[in-house]
């Protein structure tokens, strides 16, 4: 009956699709994979005490023995309250995560020469001990140059007023090898080699320096100065961009891209960029904004066979620049991630994955990348928000929730993707500037692979793929999907499987993609698939074809090894979305919420902010959940959880105290010849709101965040004299966390304002920049100012 059904609906797309051309894109999959090599690297201790290992070769990592594809995201400690850290590295986790990457900036922990600060929210020990009890495992960025738009890059002013930097000089490695020795005795026992979290290490950044003391003899000098300082870990890393060099074998370079480039100096729409197109023949993804350039080939383009494609800083944000303030999409970011991997990238690593402020260093001086410091880029004295999928005080961002499922992909599938290769389709676009050319590839290993496509490109329409279908050679033979031909529209991005083996029920191909796998007991094993927009979802079954429909529950496909059934739930992308998949009383379950869901203290943690009421809903059931005002409802195949609201949000007083004064003109220069920063003495012209709490904050509030939705240049937020925090326009809502800054009941604050001048050579997206009526030469404006409650809630299982 099943068949005669699929039978029928194929019938239906036939008719459908009639007197369309069919357009077949052809990709030859057949050939070999070679051996795997990996005796030419010379890493560090790969076991622990409990025996497990973590090694690489030149195509993969593997975790005791087995292909490891993991996520990994940026999180700098020092630029968050030490309070806030086991909650937002339990996000991460929560989020499919599996290792936090941070710099560790120099000066904030050696301002001046002599004693170094690893207290409070520099306690390096502490957060990776946090870490490890949230289930990650660690990657140390060392610097001692780090960029991260910091203040010299992170190395203190009294080293770079006093010596040379940046090379093999006796007086600076003196200074390096002490800053080691401090960072291994932070992560002394807490190495993979102790049975810790700690996995690898990266040395200096972004290193294309050559001549004499320098560029491969400097890093083997600071790889040699980590070892003597105790970090004998599996990886050692350097950024693999812009020309890199370093000693072959005993590091391997990381790579990155981003979906739009703050450093740049045009104030007009960029071409289309490479993160959005798959490659074949280099692991470089365009400007990543190095601060020095080379001009001949490096260390990771004649290493390209030698070693993993690894990633470090894919942007799941972007930085706020003063010239150029690009404010990206979810789409933006998450079809990175097709393109990313089906050109190779076997560590999806994320710059930034959690935003954060900069401390202030002595005297309330700035710690930022500045021009007024000779560097290259003006960033936020303070805020480092970078966009990310978890804000600075932990709020999640629409962004997170289409980079989950993908996350989710990895954790369940990514075995299997990590030991295929890729495989370049019959036709390629010419360049990225190519928006007429599919965008595809397949990785594969024998007849097993995973396709990938993308249709979106930031800021440019792409057209309708009209009438698709997709002919792939495997050594079996050749693999023609789906049914019918289809059209992928604008927007449209996936991973399709290819011969996947789902618990013992082999589907030839599906037309959409696997997401997570939940072992649910007696109702059998169940694979989560979301589908694909505007494309039907085919199962092709040894049993013939099936086409599935979301809303409909759990679907059977076939029988696992062991006897049950095995399912499929298919979801929206929308659904998708809104699941998490969390370790719950001892099982993995699907958590379905618009609000932020986490595990901790053996509780499902949610999260609202400006939620009156809390929601879930859980598959398989807990068997017991309890909590204040939580009502239970079995609906279907879900349980749904819902914990009653509360009162209204806390209220908050606002009222102008002065009015702006013409901005001065926005000088150009600096290193990049462009748009600078206004001078500190232009702030006295800013326009000033008073913005009194009224009262004090709800007690079962896990936080209030302060929601500032103003249109000017740039804005500052202070408590009396103390910056609290600041912000450039760019069209983003600015968000600021009230708890950490432990403010009294009805204290005041004071925004100030500074106009944006009609004539400002900055780049603005064209849907936030303001419009400038007839002769108006400036804009200042608080268009709406409100405090949104956080509600959190444990919910017993």
């Amino acid at each position: 009956m099943n068949r005669i059904r699929a039978l029928g609906f194929a019938l239906l797309l036939s008719l459908a699709h009639a007197g369309q051309a069919e357009t077949l894109l052809k990709l030859d999959a057949r050939a070999g994979v070679a051996a795997p090599q990996g005796e030419h690297l010379q890493l560090g201790s790969v076991r622990t005490p409990q025996g497990h290992t973590l090694t690489a070769n030149n195509q993969t990592l593997l975790l005791d023995g087995q292909p490891w594809l993991p996520v990994m995201g940026e999180y700098h400690y020092s630029r968050a309250p030490a309070s806030q850290w086991d909650t937002q590295l339990r996000l991460m986790k929560a989020a499919g995560i599996d290792i936090v990457a941070s710099y560790v900036f120099w000066n904030h922990h050696q301002a001046q020469p002599g004693a170094f600060d690893w207290q409070g929210n520099r306690d390096l020990r502490r957060f990776v001990q946090l870490a490890q009890a949230a289930g990650l495992k660690v990657v140390v960025r060392l610097g001692p140059w780090a960029h991260g738009e910091a203040r010299y890059g992170g190395i203190p002013d009294w080293v770079v007023d006093k010596m040379p930097t940046r090379r093999n000089d006796p007086e600076y490695l003196g200074h390096v090898e002490r800053l080691y020795a401090e960072i291994g005795t932070q992560l002394k026992g807490l190495l993979w080699k102790n049975g810790g979290p700690v996995i690898g290490v990266q040395l200096e950044n972004e290193y294309n320096l050559r001549g004499a003391g320098r560029g491969e003899a400097h890093i083997r000098t600071l790889k040699a100065l980590a070892l003597k300082a105790g970090l004998d870990v599996p990886l050692y890393t350097v950024t693999g961009w812009d020309q890199t060099v370093y000693p072959s074998g005993e590091v391997m370079p990381v790579f990155g891209g981003y979906a739009d480039e703050p450093w740049a100096t045009s104030t007009k729409e960029l071409p289309p960029k490479e993160t959005h197109a798959f490659r074949f023949g280099t692991r470089v993804s365009g400007d990543l904004g190095a601060q020095t350039r080379a001009h001949e080939p490096g260390t990771a383009e004649t290493d390209q066979d030698l070693v993993p494609f690894l990633g470090a800083e894919y942007g799941a944000g972007l930085p706020a620049m003063y010239r150029r303030r690009t404010l990206v999409s979810p789409d933006d970011i998450a079809a990175m991630l097709p393109v990313q991997l089906g050109s190779g990238v076997n560590l999806l690593g994320y710059y930034m994955f959690h935003g954060g402020r900069n401390p202030l260093g002595p005297g309330a001086i700035g710690l930022e990348e500045s021009t007024l410091s000779g560097g290259y880029n003006d960033v936020p004295r303070i805020s480092y928000d970078f966009q990310a999928p978890l804000g600075p005080d932990g709020q999640q961002r629409p962004v997170l929730t289409h980079l989950r499922p993908f996350h989710y992909f990895l954790r369940d599938y990514g075995s299997q993707l990590a030991s295929m290769t890729v495989r370049q389709p019959e036709r390629v676009p010419a360049d990225p500037s190519d928006l007429q050319t599919p965008r595809w590839s397949v990785r594969s290993r024998g007849d097993h692979g995973f396709l990938f496509f993308n249709n979106h490109v930031r800021q440019y329409a792409m057209p309708t793929q009209a009438g698709v279908r997709f002919e792939v050679q495997l050594p079996s033979g050749v693999m023609t999907l789906p049914s019918q031909p289809i059209d992928i529209r604008n927007g449209t991005y996936f991973i399709w499987p290819l011969n996947l083996s789902l618990d013992g029920v082999a589907v030839r191909y599906a037309t959409a993609q696997p997401v997570a796998r939940v072992d649910a007991g007696a109702q059998g094993i169940v694979h989560v698939f979301m589908a694909t927009p505007g494309v039907p979802s085919e199962f092709d079954l040894a049993g013939g074809l099936k086409t599935l429909t979301t809303g409909t529950g759990l679907q059977r496909l076939g029988t696992a090894r062991d006897g049950r059934a095995v399912s499929v739930l298919l979801l929206s992308p929308e659904q998708a979305r809104q699941m998490s998949v969390l370790d719950i009383a001892g099982q993995r379950r699907l958590v379905f919420s618009e609000q932020q869901a986490w595990v901790a203290g053996g509780q499902l943690q949610l999260r609202g902010v400006g939620s009156a009421s809390l929601s879930a809903a859980v598959f398989p059931a807990l068997p017991n959940p309890r909590a204040p005002r939580l009502q239970v409802v079995q609906d279907g195949l879900l349980q749904r959880l819902n914990v009653a609201a509360v009162p209204a949000q806390p209220l908050l007083q606002v009222s102008p105290t002065r009015q702006a004064d013409n901005a001065p003109k926005v000088l150009t220069g600096g290193l990049a010849g462009a748009a600078l920063q206004p001078v500190p003495e232009a702030f006295a012209g800013a326009a000033t709101w008073a913005l009194k709490l009224r009262a004090q904050l709800p007690p079962d509030t896990d936080d209030v965040l302060l929601e500032l939705d103003f249109v000017g240049d740039i804005g500052r937020l202070f408590a009396g004299t103390r910056m609290l925090d600041d912000w450039y326009f760019n069209g983003q809502k600015w968000q600021i966390g009230l708890k950490p800054l432990a403010l009294k009941p009805g204290a005041e604050l004071q925004l100030s304002v500074l106009p944006l001048r009609a004539d400002a050579p900055i780049y603005i997206d064209a849907a936030h920049r303001p419009n400038f009526d007839a002769g108006q030469r400036q804009v200042a404006a608080l268009r709406d100012a409100r405090l949104l409650a956080v509600r959190r809630v444990g919910i017993q299982p």
